[in-house]
């Protein structure tokens, strides 16, 4: 009996964590499914896709510094893009008619999509053919704090309502649940489920007990990790002569190239310290090393909880992005890890605080990490019409 089949849809536009977990449920998904993944952002290099499926590259959009869209295709303007991407989209359900679809966090976030996504759930709700099982993949932890939440929360229980079968929450409950950062006026009934966090290589692997006496920084896509970066070289200049322990930096596939360049600069002045653009596993390099610093995106988050490293975090935080900070609040008030404010990063604070990291005994949190595989057999009993335990009724509805 032939595999049904699944269209995941994933738009990054900042950073390459939204793809990279994408890719985490792909792997599992790929036992149960046909799966065809609509990448909407760049394909960072260095990337590995997962085998078994057919990928759909749309014409890249992106964000620029004042959060505004932009094409990333120097050959199309920004309204040429989106209608080549929508065509393409609405082709491909024609072509495929698949069982289920998965949409990576819309309508929970994506507003500047609405067009397309819509486009396509209209077109899947209104087929002549079976509706396939349509359902949100959704991170831990949302951004709060818009000027209009209410009606941003009120908007995605419409949609949500309208839509979809059920939400696919990528936590697990005992460390944040979807009502603490999502607080829509109105009842929403859509079936919610917890599957546990996804590890960004599936599983946490061996864990060795002799680690190098190093210290590890990086900032995932690299792309808003220039701050954290220039710390760090100044934080190794102050302690190499106290300690004499190597750094390692990490820079990921977007830090600006100029950034890039200044970075490689001061290898040469600054003792003990390697950088690196990339490496093929973030995880499996924790594991080797005794000590991280970084943000808190939520795919380095599940490196550092699958790997035991002992961790400190600089999130990533501005006005209108606070879930990295959440987060990282989260994991150090259950003692695993160590929190850096932003606004207190510095050549000497950082210093100070890898110090202290040097000291600090991690407490050993007992979350599900299972939530690749957990996914992958909600989605396959959704589509087989079956119902699951996990689930929640309904959220919504306070005011």
């Amino acid at each position: 009996m032939s595999q049904p089949t699944l269209l995941f849809y994933c738009q990054h536009s900042l950073g390459m964590g939204h793809l990279v977990r994408s890719f985490a449920l792909i792997r599992e998904l790929t036992s149960s499914f046909k799966v065809v993944f609509l990448n909407g952002g760049r394909l960072p290099p260095g990337l590995p896709v997962p085998s078994k499926i057919q990928l759909i590259q749309l014409p890249p959009l992106g964000m620029n510094d004042e959060k505004g869209l932009v094409s990333l295709d120097e050959e199309l303007t920004l309204a040429e893009a989106q209608a080549k991407r929508e065509a393409l989209i609405l082709t491909t359900w024609a072509r495929l008619k698949p069982q289920a679809i998965v949409i990576e966090l819309f309508p929970f976030g994506r507003k500047k999509f609405r067009n397309e996504l819509v486009a396509l759930l209209d077109q899947a709700t209104s087929s002549h053919d079976e509706k396939p099982v349509i359902i949100c993949s959704l991170r831990d932890i949302l951004i709060g704090g818009r000027r209009d939440q209410q009606r941003h929360d009120d908007r995605a229980v419409d949609l949500l309502e309208r839509y979809f079968d059920a939400v696919l929450v990528h936590a697990d409950p005992a460390f944040a649940r979807i009502e603490e950062s999502f607080k829509p006026g109105k009842k929403c009934t859509t079936p919610i489920y917890y599957t546990g966090f996804v590890l960004p290589q599936q599983k946490s692997g061996w864990i060795p007990t002799d680690r190098d006496a190093s210290v590890l920084v990086s900032a995932g896509g690299g792309i808003v990790g220039g701050p954290l970066f220039r710390a760090a070289v100044r934080a190794q200049r102050i302690l190499w002569p106290v300690s004499g322990l190597p750094m390692t930096i990490v820079a990921g596939p977007f830090l600006p190239e100029p950034e890039w360049r200044v970075l490689q600069g001061a290898v040469a002045d600054t003792p003990g310290l390697t950088v690196l653009r990339s490496v093929p596993n973030l995880g499996a390099t924790m594991r080797k090393l005794r000590w991280s610093v970084s943000q808190c995106g939520y795919n380095t988050a599940m490196d550092v909880l699958s790997s035991k490293v002992v961790a400190l975090f600089v999130p990533f935080a501005d006005r209108q992005e606070n879930e990295q900070a959440n987060r990282a609040a989260r994991l150090a008030n259950c003692g695993a890890t160590r929190t850096l404010s932003p606004a207190g990063l510095g050549g000497q604070s950082l210093a100070r605080e890898i110090q202290q990291l040097m000291q600090f005994e991690p407490q050993q949190c007992c979350f599900e990490l299972g939530g690749a595989a957990n996914t992958a057999g909600i989605i396959s009993r959704l589509v087989a019409g079956q119902p699951d335990s996990g689930l929640v009724h309904a959220v919504g509805g306070h005011a």
